[in-house]
């Protein structure tokens, strides 16, 4: 039983919108901060969101502006809306439980391509 599973990618033209899911097997995280990340294939793993356990959200340049975090406990799910989107963004976009266990979801393929 996987304890983060992720939904919502796929392919969008540029200045296209997606919203990525992350449902948490059980409940989302009120302790950790809970994050996205993306790593396109020649490139360093980037951390392009985050949301401590306040719910304070962070961005990381590229995407301030245009990316949104948010969770839903009542459905236990992290979210990042994805507007305006470039082809630069294009990458596996994956959650993570930034606690003692390090949990990551299986990533989602977001490609942006006219």
């Amino acid at each position: 039983q996987a304890h983060l599973v992720q939904s919502g990618g796929g392919l969008v033209q540029p200045g296209g919108s997606l919203r990525l899911s992350c449902v948490v097997r059980g409940s989302i995280s009120s302790i950790w901060p809970m994050e996205w990340y993306r790593q396109a294939p020649g490139k360093e793993r980037e951390r392009v969101a985050v949301m401590s356990a306040g719910g304070i959200s962070n961005y990381a340049d590229d995407v301030r502006g245009r990316f949104t975090i948010s969770r839903d406990f009542t459905k236990n799910t992290l979210y990042l809306q994805m507007n305006n989107l470039k082809p630069a963004d294009t990458a596996g976009y994956y959650c993570h439980e930034n606690g003692p266990d390090e949990y990551w979801g299986q990533g989602t393929q977001v490609t942006v391509t006219s």
